[in-house]
């Protein structure tokens, strides 16, 4: 079995879940408190989304899902990455609609799904990527 991933987990959902804060504030106005919480969310949401991405084939093995009957194109690892993708893309739009800004963003109370789409991306991208970018990671934080 190969190793669980946990640094590109925690660098890349801390940049991605910023990313998606800083979006959402473009998007919605909203300040104080409220932003931070879901700024904290965000980032969380994040760390979950990509370690299920970026552990996938883990999982598939821990889950035992070759042994599940399922057709082959429903066991690619891309095909499960993609619904994790459109889980996630849901889960933004979603909580945006539900927050309460002060007034109105100049979208509507929701994520632009431009913003939400481009994170999807890059959730579902992250392993193809992740070896470009751990280069630039310091060894220390490597671990």
């Amino acid at each position: 079995m190969t190793d669980i991933l946990i640094a590109p987990v925690i660098i890349l959902g801390v940049i991605l879940g910023f990313y998606e804060l800083l979006l959402i504030h473009k998007d919605m106005n909203f300040r104080g408190s409220h932003w931070f919480g879901h700024g904290l969310h965000s980032v969380v949401i994040m760390i979950v989304a990509l370690f299920i991405v970026i552990n996938t084939e883990i999982f598939f093995e821990l889950a035992g899902v070759a042994t599940w009957g399922l057709p082959e194109w429903l066991t690619s690892p891309w095909v499960f990455r993609i619904l994790i993708g459109l889980i996630l893309n849901i889960k933004m739009h979603a909580t945006s609609s539900l927050s309460h800004g002060g007034q109105l963003a100049a979208r509507g109370l929701a994520e632009h799904w431009t913003h939400t789409t481009l994170i999807t991306i890059l959730v579902v991208l992250s392993p193809l990527y992740w070896p470009i970018v751990a280069t630039f990671v310091p060894e220390w934080l490597n671990f």
